[in-house]
C-alpha cells in the first residue's frame, strides 16, 4: 500500500463558487473531452446511443434546491436551486491512497496532487469503496480506475499559452465559477477568496482534510428590491426626439391628420 507524504511543496486544487455555478455543465463536457484526447487512456462509454447509455466522468455536476433557515426577518426565505459541481478533492489525507494494494494511486510531493498510475491498477475498487466522496470511476473498457488530475498535463505544458495552462474546467467554464491554484499559499488568489468568502470543506467530518474548496452561496433574499437587469437597455433614450428628426416629427403632427 501506497504511503502519503508527510507534507507538500504546494497544495493545488479547486476553488468553486456554488453562487456563480450556473450547473451548465460546460466542466464537464470540457473534462471529458480533453481526457479523452490526451489522456493515456481514454474515458470510455458504454451504449451511448441506446437506451441505457453510461461513461466514465471525472466531473460532475449534481442539482439540489435548498431551503434555507428561516430567520426573524426572513421567516419565509425562499428556496434556492444550488448547483454543485464534484471531482477528486486531492485530499491530504487521501484514503485512496493509503488503501490501494498495487500502489497504483499516490500522492505528489511537490504539488498535492493525487493520480493513479494506470499500469500499476488492478481494477479492484478499494480506492473507490474509500473514497467519501465518489470521486473515482471504474473504467470498463481498461478495467482501471480514473479520477479527477487537476490536468497535470496543462498546468506543466510550456507549449501552451500561459492563460491555458489551468485545468481545462476552469478554462472553460462561462460563469467564472471554478478557479485553480495553490491553497498551500495564504497569498495566492485562491486562498484569499476562500478566506473573504468563508470557504468551506466537503464533508469535514470525514478527516480527510479536501485540498479542494467551496464557496457558499449567498443568500437571494436580502436584496431590498428587485433588480431588472434590463432595465437600463428598456429605459428610453431621451424624452423626445431633438434636432431634424424633431422638427419633423412636429411638422408632421400639424398636418391635417395628425394628433394637434
Amino acid at each position: 500500500m501506497t504511503e502519503l507524504p508527510t507534507q507538500t511543496n504546494r497544495k493545488m486544487g479547486l476553488v468553486i463558487d456554488l453562487d456563480t455555478c450556473v450547473g451548465c455543465h460546460a466542466c464537464v463536457i470540457s473534462c471529458k473531452g480533453w481526457n479523452t484526447e490526451n489522456y493515456g487512456a481514454p474515458l470510455s462509454d458504454q451504449d451511448p446511443y441506446g437506451a441505457d447509455p453510461s461513461g466514465t466522468f471525472l466531473n460532475r455536476v449534481h442539482s439540489y434546491e435548498v431551503q434555507p433557515q428561516a430567520t426573524g426577518a426572513q421567516p419565509a426565505p425562499a428556496a434556492q436551486l444550488v448547483h454543485f459541481p464534484k471531482s477528486c478533492l486531492h485530499c491530504e489525507d487521501a484514503p485512496c491512497v493509503t488503501v490501494c494494494p498495487t500502489g497504483a494511486s499516490y500522492k505528489r510531493v511537490e504539488d498535492g496532487i493525487v493520480l493513479v498510475n494506470e499500469s500499476d491498477c488492478i481494477g479492484c475498487g478499494l480506492c473507490a469503496w474509500s473514497c467519501p466522496y465518489g470521486a473515482r470511476e471504474l473504467d470498463l473498457a481498461e478495467g482501471v480506475m480514473k479520477k479527477c488530475t487537476l490536468c497535470v498535463d496543462r498546468i506543466y505544458n510550456d507549449n501552451l499559452p500561459e492563460e491555458d495552462r489551468v485545468p481545462s474546467c476552469v478554462r472553460t467554464c462561462p460563469a467564472g465559477a471554478r478557479h485553480f491554484g495553490d491553497l498551500g499559499d495564504p497569498d495566492s488568489e485562491v486562498s484569499q477568496m476562500v478566506a473573504e468568502r468563508g470557504g468551506m470543506d466537503l464533508m469535514p467530518e470525514m478527516g480527510t482534510k479536501p485540498v479542494n474548496k467551496y464557496l457558499p452561496p449567498r443568500p437571494k433574499d436580502r436584496i431590498e428590491d428587485q433588480i431588472d437587469v434590463l432595465a437600463p437597455l428598456l429605459a428610453p433614450v431621451a424624452e423626445g426626439a431633438s434636432g431634424f428628426l424633431g422638427w419633423l416629427d412636429r411638422a408632421l403632427d400639424k398636418l391635417p391628420g395628425g394628433d394637434s
